[in-house]
């Protein structure tokens, strides 16, 4: 295996990103700021399965903190509920504050820019696998669709597709 350069990387910015497959916990909260910017809050679960020293499957669950921000959190909102698999792409982030007895409290958070709905449309969260990902990127909406064929001159991969014109 070869290693890239480290001198390459010296004065380059750092990176922060999270992605995670996982169960959401809790019914989405949608909440508008007093500036008017949405944001939504939810979390997920993520399972790991090993075999420990002794031969015995052990299995541990971590729950991540979510936040989505503007159109991405209004789709959050519309769109997910509890028990819904999901995969969320963004950035941690934690938070800090006083609490009311005095003692500093941390929150640590993904902020999420991008959204996939993992379950069939109308299957919850039990359906079965294979399903067409939704996807809810913050800088758009793009709907599960079939596949699109690229010698039609009406299919065209920058054609905008609004929230409006969603069957469902």
């Amino acid at each position: 295996m070869r290693y890239a350069n480290l001198k390459q990387f010296k004065g380059m910015y750092s990176l922060n990103r999270a992605t995670i497959i996982g169960n959401l916990t809790r019914e989405p909260e949608l909440k508008q700021i007093s500036s008017g910017q949405n944001v939504c809050s939810f979390s997920v679960a993520t399972n790991r399965q090993w075999t420990g020293g002794d031969g015995q499957k052990q299995e541990a669950s971590e729950f991540h903190n979510i936040v989505a921000w503007g159109k991405l959190a209004e789709i959050c909102g519309q769109y997910l509920t509890k028990g819904k698999k999901v995969y969320i792409e963004g950035r941690l982030q934690t938070r800090d504050w006083d609490g009311q007895d005095g003692v500093k409290r941390y929150r640590t958070e993904i902020v999420a820019d991008n959204m996939i709905i993992l379950d069939r449309a109308g299957g919850g969260a039990g359906a079965a696998g294979g399903a067409t990902p939704f996807q809810a990127p913050a800088r758009g909406f793009v709907p599960p669709q079939a596949p699109v064929r690229y010698d039609e001159p009406s299919a065209s991969p920058d054609d905008e597709i609004r929230v409006e014109d969603i069957p469902f």
